[in-house]
């Protein structure tokens, strides 16, 4: 599903900023043409913030349902707005479900956790993702940040205007913030992520 909606977002050859100024006019096409263009990068992001299929869908809806409401000023970086918004709602959910598992801990119930199965084939993978997602925890939230909307797929620019950093210093900041993931990783685990392990 996810590629046939680039396919058609990507198809349509109007600026972010035209489209923009067509929603706040309340063109229900104009939403629907942005929302097909950037939905994949916004959920990718959230996917790797959550590793969870369902709230990275639901928290990338909450942040189209943002841009249909509260359209931002400028259609400049769109996509990195959009990110934003969503690693932003992304970090509040995760900040909320710690909470409610501290709260179940001191009342010695155990925390909710959805039933899902889990195959075989896909034990290694969750334990791969579940590594990286505790390293990523113990870096300051803005590294990684960074590090999400890269491996997302978001470009220098689009990683600039989504952190709010200047262009010029995102090589820097990302290299940094690799640096102390991989510190971080090694001091969790006492070893080097392996080869394919990534966000």
């Amino acid at each position: 599903m996810t590629s046939q909606l680039a396919s058609k977002g990507q198809a349509v050859g109007e600026s972010d900023e035209a489209l923009l100024e067509q929603l706040r006019r309340g063109d229900a096409d104009a939403f629907e043409r942005l929302f097909l263009r950037h939905y994949p990068a916004v959920y990718r992001v959230v996917f790797h913030l959550f590793g969870s299929r369902e709230e990275a869908e639901d928290t990338a809806q909450e942040t189209f349902l943002a841009l249909l409401h509260q359209p931002p000023r400028s259609g400049g970086q769109l996509a990195g707005w959009l990110c934003r918004v969503a690693l932003n709602r992304g970090y509040n959910a995760l900040r909320s479900q710690r909470r409610a598992e501290a709260r179940a801990a001191q009342l010695g119930a155990a925390p909710e956790q959805a039933d899902t199965p889990d195959p075989a084939g896909e034990l290694l993978r969750a334990e791969d993702r579940a590594a990286v997602r505790a390293a990523l925890a113990d870096l300051p939230e803005r590294q990684g940040q960074l590090l999400l909307l890269r491996y997302a797929g978001l470009s220098y620019a689009e990683v600039a205007a989504a952190a709010e950093v200047a262009p010029g210093s995102v090589g820097t900041l990302l290299a940094r913030a690799e640096a102390a993931f991989l510190a971080a990783y090694r001091r969790r685990f006492g070893r080097e992520p392996h080869d394919g392990q990534n966000l």
